[in-house]
């Protein structure tokens, strides 16, 4: 007798589901790589600018100030001066800027942010959309609570941009989707492949503006130097403390005379 084998049948959504999947495994594997090397290269920048601002922008803003003063001191001296008053205030803008370089923070906290009206629709609406209090299910509800976190950033930084990203982020999520099967899954899985995508292109996007940024061009300079058995932090900083010095004294010897 002939035994009867049982007849493998499988969907279109099935074949398209396991074809999904085997992309979505690449492009998340992809993904991990590139958030490594992403959170290297800001680690590396981070660390390098840190090292500049200890060693040499400290001492540019000094020296800065110590020229400001000098400058100011003699246009003082000689009121009737135009070129000696202009060159007081480019020496005053030029320290102003440079302690504004060497505390960030101070220079942040002095900006007053007003947002736009688009954007301010657009919170509202991920308000409504996304709120934890809009939900009962603590799953969901800790999920809306990081992106609604991710959206107040957005907002207070302005970025309109960041602030779509976090409602589309919501809304297309695979989460959102409802029911089993195949086809509910294929649906989940290709929502994930198009945030892995969207999250490579942000990746790609950002390397390519810290590769071009003035940090990283700055840092190619210290290492080529490093390479040729230069240390140019040290080099800098001799030269910069050798100018402080010299402002100093330039400084001392103005405030004599006019004690004299």
């Amino acid at each position: 007798m002939r035994q009867n084998s049982e007849l493998q049948i499988t969907r279109p959504e099935e074949r398209e589901l396991e074809t999904k999947r085997s992309e979505l495994a690449a492009l998340e594997s992809s993904l991990a790589e590139r958030e490594v090397e992403l959170a290297s290269l800001r680690a590396e920048l981070a660390s390098f600018e840190r090292k500049y601002l200890a060693e040499v922008g400290l001492r540019y803003a000094e020296l800065d100030e110590l020229k400001a003063q000098v400058a100011e001191k003699a246009a003082a001296e000689q009121p009737g001066d135009p070129r000696l008053q202009e060159a007081a205030r480019r020496a005053r803008a030029r320290a102003k800027a440079t302690r504004s370089t060497a505390g960030p923070g101070r220079a942040h906290a002095q900006q007053v942010y007003a947002p736009t009206p688009e954007i301010k629709r657009l919170y509202r609406e991920v308000a409504r959309r996304i709120h934890p209090d809009l939900t009962t299910d603590d799953a969901d509800r800790r999920k809306r609570q990081d992106l609604m976190a991710q959206a107040n950033h957005a907002y207070m930084a302005g970025n309109q941009a960041a602030l779509t990203r976090v409602f589309e982020a919501y809304e297309c999520s695979p989460e959102n989707v409802r029911g089993d099967g195949a086809g509910a899954d294929l649906v989940r899985t290709i929502r994930r492949i198009s945030q892995v995508k969207a999250r490579l292109e942000e990746i790609d996007a950002e390397m390519k503006s810290l590769l071009a940024c003035d940090a990283k061009r700055l840092r190619n300079q210290f290492d080529t130097a490093a390479g040729s058995g230069r240390d140019l932090f040290s080099d800098l900083a001799n030269r910069i403390d050798a100018e402080i010095a010299a402002a100093r004294a330039n400084l001392s010897e103005q405030l004599q005379c006019a004690h004299t």
